[in-house]
This record gives C-alpha cells, sequence and structure tokens, in this order.
C-alpha cells in the first residue's frame, strides 16, 4: 500500500470519527439526533468521502416529492432479506445524511438512499447508483423549489448520466415517464397510480393538454408521450410483474402505498432479490418513521399522518373516509417551504362533515383555508391544546414535515 493510498484512508476514517464525536455532542447538548451533523462536518473534512464510502456496494437512489421516505424504508426491508443494508432511515435525504448512513454501515452490501429531488444530482454522480427509483413528481417548498417541470429537466439529465443504473418509475406520472422515457436506457414502469393530477394536465413535452382516458390511461394530442404499459401493476389486494401474479396485503394503508410497494419490490427484483424473499418483509411494515403509528395522549388515541402538499394531501384525503375528529398542524419553516399557498389547491372541501382542528406556528393560515371550505374548527396554535379541544377517542392527526416531527417528541415525552 502507497503512503498515499494509506494517508487517504487515514483521513477518511478520522473525518468519520469527527463526524460521529459531532453527532454525539449534539445529542449530548440536546440539539438533535446527529443524522445531518454526522455526514456535514465528515464532508467538510473530506469532500469526497460520499463516493469513496460508497465505492464496491450496490447503491439504489429513491428520489421524488412523495412517498421518497416510505418506499426506501420499504426498499431497505426487502433488501435485507438478502444482506447487510444500509439506509438514511431518518430522512436525512442530502448528502450530509447519504454520508451518515453509509458511516453507520460500513460492511453494508446494499445501499438504500433517499434523496432530495433537487439534490439528486451531486448525490447520483458520487455513488454512481445501480439504480434509481424515481416517484412522481409535483409541486413542492415554492419557496426553493423550481417549476416542476424544471426539476423533471434536471433529473432527466441525471438518468442520462447514468445510463447503466435501471430506472423504477410511475407509468401514471406524465413528469416521470417524460423523464425516464427520454433517458434511461433500463426503465420499468410500474403502474402506481396518481390520485393528483395538479402537476401534469399538460404535455411536459410540447406542452398540449393531455388527453386521459378510462382508469389511468392518458396521452398526449400532439406528440408520441404517452401512459407506457407498465410491467408491475397492482389491483384489488393483487400484484402482476415479471414474476406473475401474487397477493399484496399491507398493514401500511392506502391505494397509495401499495404504489410504494411495487416500486420496492420492483427495484430489490432488478437486482436479482426475488419476490418470494422480499414480500414478507416489505408486508409486515406498519409504521414508516412515525407516519400511521397509532399513540394514546389522555383521553384522545391518536393517529399520525403526515401530508405536506397537494399530492400528498390528494393521497391522504383517501384515509379520512370515517369522519373522525381531525388535527390538522401546519409550519412553514425550512424543511417545510416558506410559502403557504399550497394550502389553497387541497381539496378540504371533500371532507365529510366532522370536528376539526386547526394548529401549528401557521394555524391562522390554516384556519383560514378552512372557513373558506365550509368546515366549522377550532383554532389554537399549540397542537396539544388543539387536540385537547376535540372529543375524546379516536383522532386523526394530518401535520406537514417539521409539525409532525415536533408532535412526534412532545407526544413521546409526555407518556
Amino acid at each position: 500500500m502507497s503512503v498515499a493510498v494509506a494517508a487517504d484512508r487515514w483521513w477518511a476514517r478520522f473525518a468519520v470519527a469527527a463526524g460521529r464525536g459531532a453527532a454525539w455532542l449534539s445529542r449530548r447538548l440536546g440539539l438533535g439526533q446527529g443524522s445531518i451533523i454526522t455526514g456535514r462536518v465528515a464532508l467538510l473534512l473530506y469532500p469526497g468521502l460520499l463516493g469513496r464510502l460508497a465505492a464496491g456496494k450496490t447503491v439504489v437512489l429513491v428520489s421524488g416529492t412523495n412517498g421518497k421516505t416510505t418506499t426506501s424504508h420499504l426498499l431497505a426491508a426487502a433488501l435485507r432479506s438478502a444482506g447487510p443494508t444500509a439506509h438514511n432511515l431518518s430522512g436525512a435525504n442530502m448528502a450530509d445524511g447519504a454520508v451518515a448512513a453509509l458511516a453507520a454501515e460500513p460492511h453494508a452490501r446494499y445501499v438504500v438512499l433517499e434523496v432530495d429531488e433537487l439534490h439528486l444530482p451531486r448525490v447520483a454522480a458520487a455513488v454512481d447508483p445501480a439504480g434509481i427509483v424515481l416517484l412522481s413528481l409535483t409541486r413542492d417548498q415554492l419557496d426553493r423549489g423550481a417549476e416542476v417541470r424544471t426539476t423533471a429537466a434536471k433529473i432527466r439529465d441525471v438518468l442520462a448520466r447514468h445510463p447503466k443504473a435501471f430506472v423504477v418509475t410511475n407509468a401514471d406520472d406524465p413528469l416521470t415517464v417524460w423523464a425516464a422515457g427520454r433517458a434511461a436506457r433500463r426503465p420499468i414502469w410500474i403502474g402506481a397510480g396518481a390520485t393528483w393530477q395538479g402537476d401534469a394536465a399538460i404535455c411536459p413535452q410540447c406542452g398540449r393538454t393531455l388527453d386521459r382516458g378510462r382508469g389511468e390511461l392518458w396521452r398526449c394530442t400532439g406528440c408520441r408521450v404517452r401512459r407506457p404499459h407498465p410491467g408491475w401493476s397492482y389491483q384489488a389486494s393483487t400484484a402482476h410483474g415479471p414474476c406473475g401474479r401474487f397477493a399484496l396485503r399491507l398493514r401500511l394503508p392506502g391505494r397509495f402505498n401499495a404504489g410504494n410497494a411495487l416500486m420496492a419490490l420492483a427495484a430489490a427484483h432488478a437486482l436479482g432479490v426475488g419476490v418470494e424473499k422480499t414480500l414478507p418483509a416489505v408486508s409486515h411494515l406498519d409504521e414508516i418513521g412515525g407516519r400511521y403509528a397509532v399513540v394514546r395522549h389522555g383521553q384522545h388515541t391518536v393517529r399520525l399522518l403526515l401530508a405536506k402538499n397537494p399530492a400528498g394531501w390528494a393521497e391522504t384525503l383517501t384515509l379520512l373516509d370515517r369522519p373522525r375528529p381531525l388535527l390538522v398542524i401546519v409550519n412553514a419553516r425550512e424543511a417545510d417551504g416558506r410559502d403557504t399557498s399550497w394550502l389553497w389547491d387541497v381539496d378540504f372541501e371533500a371532507l365529510t362533515a366532522r370536528p376539526v382542528a386547526a394548529a401549528g406556528e401557521h394555524a391562522a393560515d390554516l384556519g383560514v383555508r378552512l372557513s373558506y371550505a365550509g368546515l366549522d374548527h377550532h383554532t389554537a396554535p399549540d397542537p396539544l391544546a388543539a387536540l385537547a379541544l376535540l372529543p375524546a377517542g379516536e383522532v386523526d392527526v394530518v401535520a406537514n414535515y417539521t409539525a409532525f416531527h415536533q408532535l412526534r417528541r412532545r407526544l413521546r415525552h409526555d407518556r
């Protein structure tokens, strides 16, 4: 071993150790769990560390606007049936979170990284992925995110730069079809569904209005962009794939999670890990980072749901079919996006009559929107105070990103 190679290896180990030390200090001081600071400090000391830690491993990136955390958890569970797997399970989905995940599992065979769609170019360039799972693309965090077609174009460029990577993507989203269909050499089309169509009314190629036929079919009337025939599909608890027909019964609720599971199963299958091994692991997950968890708090039994934009709310509304009391919590911090105008694109009018409370740092904005939707409600910025205004018993709580995690911490503390 040359002196240069030995020095490089030593410096990489030092950078990881320094990051872990910073994470330990962060936890001791109560500043956070350390999932981000580990990678941030390590990358500051060794900018090329992400590529070095990923070398020789089979890396799959999961990106898109909604469903990244759930799909990456499902895929990580699937791949663990075949070998040690590193995963940024905390949801830290930029380069620093990826470094922390790899540092925590240095002997992993597989690596599953949830990646923010705006950071996908940097992470993909560093790790040279074996595969990319591309979920739907919609408007999100309007103060920092570009117009959604621009995001799709950047992702298309990423796919073109990694021609050896297989690409698992949603056949029901015109934007991902346009991105992958023009760039991916190994596309795997999934009939994952798309409840929200507010960002996919026009063709991303030529700008004409898309013609939507029966079911999930869609096509452009002006060019050749159209829904590809999916190799994986789902209907009435039955999935179809290259391996044939199989029952897909999840503990996670909602048709959209069946789509997420199909994406995960297809990615594992592309790596040679068959459904017979991965399906049990995927089927037994019942919560993802606190999502869908049921927590007892005082006189209330709380079901925790996360929705951060109109597309997420479109899926979440399908879970609110029972008229249980509802608590909605909205913040507008950096991780949420400062712009709350997205609330006006949520179909709150679809909610049936029920007791409703609005909370969070932007409870007033939310309250105005609920009033225009014709929903009687209470407003209290403190989420637990708002919860106390609702009848005892089962309550659905829907919160956006930082509000969700704040509430989880408070519920754990109050137990």
